[in-house]
This record gives structure tokens, C-alpha cells and sequence, in this order.
């Protein structure tokens, strides 16, 4: 298994891998940004092409093995301060996620880690998240962040195993959306 920066023309797999690791959110909320007579997945892979944001080419690594992409990371570093959480001026569904990043300043985030079922539990979790973590050693972070949801006990586990504790929860708001957690898990790992 390989390790390989993304481009442009990986923003279809993108698209798939981020819907995977969002457990459908992003489909969920792509059905929103729909123009003219795009499909979900036409909006997934705009956002992927993009060349800024957190969901662009630019901030992702593939697994690449088997002839073909396994799995995805998608990270970066987060502000060394967040403006405080307006629940006013932000969709409900999205304060609970917001209120557990600003907990994390000036950590490298892990917003995306997705691995095609075929592909799972074979280790390629495991080498995107060290590789995660390298990249937060060379942009001289101190700690590492990701948000996961409590519906998914198997990737929490993971985390768990490479040392990131769990540091706080907020309430999941679903506004129509469908998952089996109740609470966003905010996981911190210190180098």
C-alpha cells in the first residue's frame, strides 16, 4: 500500500470517501447545494476540486494499493483561536461540531479518515493516521484532533489504540439527517 498526495482528478473517490467518513452527512447537506441539474455527487466532487476549504484535493492523501484507492485522509491545522460559536448565525446541526473544534486550537485536525469496506481492517487506518500525525510533527503541532461520531465504536476504538483520548462530547443536532449515534466525541492526541 502506497501513500499519495490527491489531485484534481481524484475529487469522484473524494467525494465517496468523504460521504463515508461524514457516515452521510455530507450527501446529507450537498442535497442543499445543488445548481441547475447536479446531482449530490456533482456537488461533492465541485467541493473536492476546489482549491480552498477543508474538503479540497489540496488537504487530501489517498491509500493506494491493489490498483486501486482504499482510503482517504483529509487533514490540516487548525486556527490558534476560534471566533466564539454564534448559534444565531449558524445552522443548529453544525454548533455542536464547531463548540468541539474551538477546544482544539493550534492542533493539526484529522477531518476526514474513511477507508472502503473491502478495505478495512487491514491497516490502512492505521497508516493514514500515522500519517496524519506526521504531517502535525512537521508543521510543529503539539497535539492532533479528530471528531467522531459515538454511532461509530469501531473508528473511536481506533483512535483510541493510536492514543488519542476522548476530551469532550456535544449533543448530535440531526435535523432530518439519519445516524445511530447521539453525540459527537472529540478525541485529542499530544505529542
Amino acid at each position: 500500500m502506497d501513500l499519495r498526495r490527491a489531485s484534481r482528478n481524484d475529487a469522484d473517490i473524494m467525494a465517496k470517501l468523504i460521504n463515508i467518513a461524514g457516515e452521510g452527512l455530507p450527501v446529507y447537506l450537498w442535497q442543499d447545494m445543488i445548481e441547475g441539474d447536479e446531482t449530490v455527487w456533482d456537488v461533492g466532487h465541485r467541493r473536492a476540486r476546489r482549491n480552498e476549504g477543508g474538503f479540497s484535493y489540496r488537504n487530501t492523501t489517498l491509500a493506494f494499493g491493489e490498483h486501486q484507492v482504499m482510503g482517504a485522509l483529509i487533514d490540516y491545522a487548525q486556527p490558534d483561536t476560534f471566533d466564539p460559536v454564534d448559534p444565531a448565525e449558524i445552522p443548529a446541526m453544525f454548533v455542536p461540531l464547531l463548540e468541539l473544534e474551538s477546544l482544539a486550537p493550534e492542533s493539526w485536525y484529522i477531518n476526514v479518515l474513511a477507508v472502503f469496506p473491502p478495505f478495512r481492517n487491514r491497516g490502512v487506518g492505521s497508516k493514514l493516521i500515522r500519517a496524519a500525525e506526521r504531517n502535525a510533527v512537521n508543521a510543529g503541532k503539539q497535539a492532533i484532533s479528530i471528531i467522531a461520531s459515538d454511532g461509530n465504536p469501531g473508528a473511536i476504538r481506533l483512535y483510541e489504540r493510536h492514543g488519542y483520548t476522548q476530551c469532550a462530547k456535544r449533543a448530535m443536532v440531526k435535523e432530518g439527517w439519519e445516524n445511530p449515534g447521539k453525540n459527537w466525541i472529540l478525541l485529542i492526541k499530544q505529542f
